[in-house]
C-alpha cells in the first residue's frame, strides 16, 4: 500500500517545530503514545498536531496536558490578526483544479496518486484499491475526529467522507491569499497539513468558518483543531482574525 512520497516543510513549519521543542517536547516517538500525547483513535495511530508539524502522520489525537497545552497557547500566540477581507473574486479554481497531485513543494505530491485519495490512505484504516490501483481507494473505515465517531466508508457513498481544510479556501483568501501567486495557492490547497477526512455533513456545516464561528461538535478535540489551525497559518503567513485567536487560545487554556 506505500508509495514513495515526496515534499518538504516550509521554514514557517520548522520554525514551529523548534518552538515545540524548546517547550518540551522533544524525545517523543511517533506513534503520538509517550507521556502527554493524550488519548488517541481506536487504533492507537493518532497523534496530537504537536508532535505532527508537517501534517504526514495519522489523526489527529487530544492535546491534554498542561505542559501540551502550554505549547500550545505558545504556539497560537504568534499568529498575527487582522479583519477578515471581502470575499470578491474567490473561486475554487483559483487554488487549482481539485485535488491535484502536481502541487510544489507540500508532503505528499508528485506521487502518482491525487491529494483525496492520497488523505484516505493516510488517515483510513482496513483501506481497500480499486482493482488494479494502488491509488484509488473504494472503501476504509475512518476515525473521525470531528465527530469523534468511525465512519465505514464505500466510494460508492463518497460524500460521506469529505476532505477538509482546515483553513479554509475562501478564509484563507480573504486574509490575504487573493494576493498570492498561483503556486503558493495550490500548496495550500493540497498540503496534508491543511486537510482532514471527516464527517461530511460535519464539513459542510462547517463552510469557511474560522475558529470563532465553528470549532468541531467533539469537545475533546478543539485544542487540536486550534493548533493545526495555527501551524497552517503560520506556515503560510496568513494572519487570523482577532476573534479567531482569542477562542482558539480559549479552546487550549489549561
Amino acid at each position: 500500500m506505500a508509495r514513495p512520497r515526496s515534499g518538504v516543510v516550509g521554514a514557517a513549519a520548522v520554525a514551529t517545530a523548534a518552538v515545540l521543542l524548546v517547550s518540551g517536547c522533544e524525545g517523543l516517538g511517533e506513534g503520538g503514545s509517550s507521556a502527554g500525547s493524550g488519548p488517541a483513535a481506536p487504533d492507537g495511530r493518532a497523534v496530537t498536531p504537536l508532535r505532527n508539524p508537517d501534517g504526514t502522520k495519522a489523526g489527529l489525537a487530544p492535546v491534554t496536558t498542561g505542559q501540551d497545552k502550554a505549547a500550545a497557547r505558545e504556539l497560537i500566540e504568534e499568529l498575527n490578526t487582522k479583519g477578515r477581507g471581502p470575499r470578491t473574486g474567490y473561486e475554487r479554481d483559483r487554488f487549482g483544479y481539485a485535488w491535484m497531485d502536481t502541487a510544489e513543494g507540500v508532503p505528499l505530491a508528485r506521487n502518482g496518486c491525487d491529494t483525496r485519495n492520497d488523505l484516505l490512505q493516510l488517515h483510513g484504516r482496513n483501506v481497500r484499491f480499486r482493482s488494479g490501483s494502488d491509488c484509488v481507494v473504494v472503501s476504509m473505515d475512518l476515525y473521525d475526529p470531528y465527530t469523534g465517531k468511525d465512519i465505514a466508508w464505500k466510494k460508492a457513498r463518497a460524500t460521506e467522507v469529505q476532505i477538509d481544510h482546515v483553513v479554509p479556501l475562501s478564509y484563507a483568501w480573504q486574509m490575504g491569499a487573493a494576493r498570492w501567486d498561483k503556486d503558493k495557492r495550490e500548496q495550500l490547497a493540497n498540503d496534508a497539513l491543511n486537510l482532514l477526512p471527516v464527517s461530511g455533513r460535519t464539513n459542510s456545516a462547517k463552510g469557511d468558518s474560522g475558529p470563532a464561528s465553528w470549532l468541531p461538535p467533539n469537545k475533546a478535540i478543539r485544542c487540536s483543531y486550534a493548533v493545526r489551525f495555527a501551524q497552517v497559518a503560520l506556515k503560510y503567513d496568513l494572519a487570523v482574525t482577532a476573534a479567531d485567536r482569542t477562542m482558539m487560545l480559549e479552546q487550549c487554556r489549561a
